[in-house]
């Protein structure tokens, strides 16, 4: 059948609509893909072909107060192998595991993965001088990144504290894991473009992205009295071979920790070395155990603050023991101390008459102010793994527990919350909450993102009470049971304490955890210390006697390398054999030579100066010191 022309015209101008209309779809869409899509379909298709060489972000130093690295990083870099481009597997893995001291089946194994990129278990953190052997080698495939390890300079220095990172540079326990969000960083990379076959695209450019370093942490930390108290926790250790020391600095008047350690210890950078219990426990807060008569500092608090003693003018006689609730509970000096007044109460220790402060306060006030000390409860220190201590239920408390919980026996409180409760009885009455982070600080402006404060709790104590412990305290130490922490020029105060220690309910015999909590200025605290030592050996086991001296070392050369000068007001020292009388320095500033040749003074003179007449001398008049010690004068002409 024949179609006429007006048809054929028709159909072919349909069929031109209809053509022109789908290239104007098809062009419609191009122009989307091209213009909207393009970046995208690009980047798909780019990340299709990348393959990542990671770069790890240097982790955030860990500083002290005064800027002293006590964490940092060292480079070690890290071994990546891309298995496609890996032509020959078996020399690859032979020459591979010949430098990284491993087997040829292990590395042929991890390098014929079915993956993009691999990181071999030996090749991570490798020195410098492996790497640079590597990279002689030149193999097809194997690529090496800039990496980084933890680093500890100081060795086990502070270990607990510090904690330590893993070889991912992710925190694992003590400060690193508490700030480890802040530390870590974010990672970068190498981005570089291969094909189907993995075969490298020469053609693109690598792309680079620079991994963002992570936070520093300035700590409370003063370097220079950790390093004391290592020290003096180090002879410790080898004199009196301890199941274990405990040791902590605290500035009283904001909580700031300046130092903090335990025996035994380890190595940061080594923690496999030692026992999980070991370096999972730090023991300044973790432990708990019996205070002893360091908690009496608290009993003493209360009844000094609801008027229930008056340390001078009140007696008490103490015959050795005292009956509660027909209980015998005993004194530590067999025969009792006889007739005393209460400031000799304290001076002595004695247990009786902290009974009868317990008595005199009821076990609803007593209890009140333990707790209101912060015993019972997390500090709050920034620090995991605290403890939380034992008290008794006030229902359950009759009138032995009361007895024995007023001189510090059947609670259980761990170190950190005596140093803080104490620090609150001697500054004035105010609790704080410990820390030991200070500032975190942007490595890269040096801008400080973070500062922490102190925080204080609560008013436990009026100031004139704070004012009697303190010089309470102050006497213990010149006159009582702390005379071996006895600092001379310095007006310091403390309290000993020793306390048994128990095991399936009953008390081990000559096992004892011995204590001293000091503090100086007497007159106006800086800085509090506290050492426990656990079951010492070889020496009579009371806290005037193994740790009241070690708390006397720490607390003199911290005073000093702090810059806090000796100060005129201290209590003579209660002398005993084989103590060196004390001398109040002179006046000697205006005297001339021939009148010093005239004096009778039993020191040694460091003379210095061309002059006739002394203008100056050090230490200043008033201050006490043994006889013989050098005194040091300045002379010049006036």
């Amino acid at each position: 059948m024949r179609v006429s022309n007006v048809t054929v015209r028709k159909r072919l101008t349909v069929a031109l609509v209809v053509g022109i209309l789908i290239f104007f779809v098809i062009d419609i869409r191009l122009g989307y893909v091209q213009f909207f899509l393009g970046n995208t379909l690009t980047d798909g298709a780019k990340e299709l072909w990348s393959r990542d060489i990671p770069f790890e972000p240097e982790r955030g130093e860990i500083v002290d107060r005064n800027g002293v690295p006590l964490a940092t990083n060292i480079s070690a870099p890290t071994v990546y192998v891309v298995p496609r481009q890996v032509k020959d597997p078996d020399g690859t893995a032979e020459k591979l595991a010949a430098l990284l001291n491993t087997s040829k089946e292990q590395v042929k194994k991890e390098i014929t993965q079915i993956k993009s990129i691999v990181t071999l278990k030996k090749g991570r953190k490798i020195s410098h001088e492996k790497a640079k052997e590597l990279r002689a080698m030149n193999l097809k495939g194997v690529y090496i990144a800039e990496d980084s390890k933890r680093h500890y300079p100081f060795g086990n220095y502070l270990s607990h504290v510090l904690g330590f990172a893993g070889i991912d540079n992710q925190g694992l326990m003590g400060l690193e894991l508490y700030y480890d969000k802040e530390l870590k960083g974010k990672k970068g990379s190498v981005k570089f473009y291969a094909n189907a076959k993995g075969e490298r695209m020469n053609d693109m450019a690598d792309d680079y992205e620079p991994p963002v370093d992570g936070m520093d942490l300035k700590l409370t930390i003063d370097s220079k009295v950790q390093t004391i108290m290592e020290r003096e926790l180090d002879i410790a250790q080898a004199e009196y071979n301890p199941d274990g020391i405990i040791a902590i600095a605290m500035n009283p008047n904001n909580g700031e920790i300046l130092a903090m350690s335990s025996r035994p210890t380890f190595d940061p950078a080594d923690f496999g070395k030692v026992a999980p219990e070991i370096y999972n426990r730090n023991l300044p807060i973790w432990s708990t155990f019996e205070p002893g008569s360091t908690f009496k500092i608290i009993t003493l608090a209360a009844a000094l603050e609801e008027g229930k003693v008056d340390l001078k003018k009140d007696h008490f006689h103490d015959p050795g023991y005292v009956k509660v609730g027909g209980a015998r509970l005993r004194c530590w000096k067999k025969g009792g101390h006889g007739s005393q007044s209460f400031l000799e109460v304290v001076q002595n220790s004695c247990n009786p008459g902290f009974v009868e402060l317990g008595e005199r306060l009821g076990k609803e006030t007593l209890f009140k102010y333990i707790r209101d000390f912060g015993f019972g409860e997390k500090t709050g220190i920034d620090l995991q793994g605290e403890g939380t201590g034992i008290l008794f239920n006030l229902d359950r408390v009759g009138p032995v527990e009361q007895a024995t919980t007023a001189f510090g026996q059947g609670v259980s409180v761990t170190p950190i919350q005596q140093v803080a409760a104490i620090s609150a009885a001697i500054n004035g009455g105010t609790l704080y909450t410990p820390y030991v982070a200070k500032e975190l600080i942007d490595p890269r402006t040096g801008e400080v993102v973070m500062r922490k404060t102190p925080s204080a709790k609560r008013k436990v104590i009026s100031i004139e009470t704070s004012d009697q412990i303190r010089n309470a305290l102050e006497s213990v130490v010149a006159q009582g049971t702390g005379g071996k922490a006895f600092i001379d020029g310095y007006r310091m105060g403390g309290k000993t304490g020793t306390a048994q220690k128990a095991q399936g309910g009953r008390y081990l015999e000559n096992n004892h955890i011995v204590s001293f909590i000091g503090f100086a200025p007497a007159d106006d605290p800086e800085l509090v210390v506290y050492v426990a030592v656990d079951n010492p050996k070889g020496t009579l086991q009371f806290g005037g006697t193994v740790a009241a001296p070690i708390v006397g070392k720490i607390m003199e050369d911290s005073l000093r390398s702090m810059g806090i000068q000796p100060r005129k007001g201290q209590i003579d020292k209660k002398l005993k054999w084989p103590d060196v009388p004390l001398i109040e320095v002179p006046d000697l500033v205006g005297i001339t030579k021939k009148e010093l040749g005239e004096l009778y003074i039993n020191l040694k003179i460091d003379a210095s100066g061309e002059g006739n007449t002394v203008v100056k001398q050090t230490p200043e008049p008033g201050i006490k010191l043994k006889e013989g010690s050098t005194i040091r004068l300045y002379f010049d002409n006036e």
